[in-house]
């Protein structure tokens, strides 16, 4: 019988050290059972309430299988230059590739679609914990923001360098979205539910999403997305422990044949990972798929042995200290490893 390793409990219990309010769940997949932990500053809690958390991040890989969805449907390929989905984009000049786009290599800069000085504000604020990037979403674009910043950076067709996107992701949801002629929102959550089966995942939040907290304790509420708002793509999707496991579970035995495009290495990315399609793949073991997210005041890591068939979730409704949620995640997931070779 798996349990969470001390080292694990230890990572856990430093991350909720002062956090009055936190609800910290922290699942794993072993034997194909999901078993579901939660923790306040105290220690732990019971298990059994299900809490929905803002999942940030992680929703480029939800973008990226339903992209690999229409690519296996032939509706699109991943060599096709973005411009092909975006009306009225001008004509003559080099727009990037789906392919680029999701493997964060199409040289589009990380700080879009903010500009520099929004961008410092933004990061200044997760570190410091200012206000209103807490509580309000920053990201924000509309179709003539989203045009004009297209043609406004002009690129060379190649490979550039590794820069992480949310813009690039996005633009690739816009194009899902007129492929589909429902948008991207509409057609992400019938994907969500009527594909995957994942019936507490869905776009932007509800009621039902546990409001996030700052370092000071203080109630952030929830970051707001709409289906104006075509930054979605990136990172507007909330979701429970229990459905992201469930989601790691599909991946493990790529239920639908389209996933195993996502897993497969399409870039190089950073020192430690090499790039699927929205997935981070570790570089010594590309049986490892993992991504992390980040809102206003959440924390969030999944984390996949395809070959072991283990996973681990971390969920927080705090933004933890730094690479927290991912140290967590990790531990555990390695801990799983072991258990099953031995």
């Amino acid at each position: 019988m798996f349990e969470i390793s001390d080292e694990t409990l230890r990572l856990i219990k430093r991350a909720s050290k002062g956090k009055k309010n936190l609800k910290l769940t922290v699942g794993y997949l072993t034997d194909n059972n999901s078993v579901i932990k939660i923790y306040n500053e105290s220690g732990e809690l019971d298990s059994s309430i299900k809490y929905h958390y803002e999942i940030g991040s992680i929703t480029k890989t939800f973008t990226a299988s339903l992209l690999s969805k229409n690519v296996i449907e032939k509706k699109l390929s991943i060599h096709d230059s973005i411009q092909k989905y975006i009306e009225d984009v001008k004509g003559n000049d080099y727009y990037p590739t789906l392919l680029r786009l999701a493997t964060h290599s199409s040289g589009y800069s990380a700080l879009l679609p903010l500009n520099k000085r929004a961008y410092s504000n933004l990061i200044l604020g997760l570190i410091i914990g200012g206000g209103d990037i807490k509580k309000k979403n920053p990201l924000n674009m509309d179709f003539n923001k989203m045009k004009m910043l297209i043609e406004s950076n002009k690129l060379k067709e190649k490979d550039y360098s590794w820069k992480y996107s949310n813009f690039g992701i996005s633009l690739i949801g816009y194009g899902l979205g007129i492929v589909s002629g429902k948008g991207y929102w509409d057609t992400m959550n019938d994907f969500l539910h009527n594909e995957l089966g994942l019936s507490d995942t869905y776009l932007g939040t509800s009621n039902n999403n546990l409001h996030g907290y700052d370092r000071k304790n203080n109630d952030c509420g929830n970051w707001e997305w709409n289906k104006e708002n075509l930054i979605s793509p990136a990172g507007a999707i909330s979701s429970t422990a229990e459905d992201l496991l469930k989601y790691a579970k599909i991946n493990i035995y790529e239920d639908q044949p389209y996933l195993c495009l996502c897993h497969e290495k399409h870039g190089n990315g950073t020192k430690k990972y090499d790039m699927g399609l929205g997935w981070f793949l570790l570089k010594k073991n590309n049986n490892v798929i993992l991504h992390g997210g980040g809102t206003g005041c959440f924390s969030s890591f999944l984390g996949i042995d395809k070959e072991k068939k283990v996973a681990s979730v971390v969920l927080a409704n705090y933004q933890l200290g730094r690479n927290d949620d991912e140290n967590i995640g990790i531990s555990l997931l390695e801990s799983l490893q072991k258990s099953v070779t031995s």
